[in-house]
């Protein structure tokens, strides 16, 4: 499991957005989502999978995009992905928009609960609350990851590190535009 054991988040010159440290490396929110889980030791499976997949590409764009993004432990309990599938797999941890915990926590509210997030895949993740405080994402497979670090802003969207490598079931479904 991650722990968000580091330093106090750091503030970017001049930039006034507080960013939570992650591996004891500092992300900042005049990166892209790319350069920042570039930056991130615990990311490394997550960025040399994104590149092998042709996805890295679209969060160099200038669209806005949550990443929920697995750490290097959550690949390696997941176990290896085909690489006919690869791209899938990573497509369903992008959803496009920019939400963060406060955007988030007012979907869950807003759907009495559930809130379905529609994925770049085309498939949906679903956030609720585990406890008082904690978001938890559910996949369609039934497997639920936990937000361990949240909000890491960048210019062009949010990562969200979790526990867990979230998965889509059933057949390849048209990439969603939403």
């Amino acid at each position: 499991a991650v722990s968000n054991t580091d330093p106090k988040p750091v503030a970017e010159p001049g930039s006034g957005v507080m960013n939570p440290m992650i591996g004891g490396q500092a992300l900042l929110a005049t990166r892209d989502i790319l350069e920042n889980m570039a930056a991130s030791p615990l990311h490394s499976t997550l960025v040399a999978d994104l590149k092998e997949s042709g996805v890295a590409s679209a969060l160099k764009s200038t669209g806005q995009f949550t990443v929920f993004a697995p750490t290097n432990a959550a690949f390696a309990a997941a176990g290896p992905e085909s690489k006919s599938t690869l791209a899938r797999r990573m497509s369903y941890l992008i959803v496009p928009g920019k939400y963060d915990s406060q955007a988030l926590l007012r979907l869950i509210s807003e759907a009495g609960g559930d809130a379905r997030l529609r994925t770049a895949e085309g498939g949906t993740l679903v956030a609720r609350m585990n406890g008082p405080t904690n978001i938890v994402l559910m996949d369609e497979k039934g497997n639920t990851a936990d937000i361990a670090i949240y909000d890491v802003r960048d210019k062009n969207g949010i990562i969200h590190v979790v526990d867990r490598v979230l998965e889509p079931s059933g057949p390849t479904r048209q990439v969603a535009s939403n």
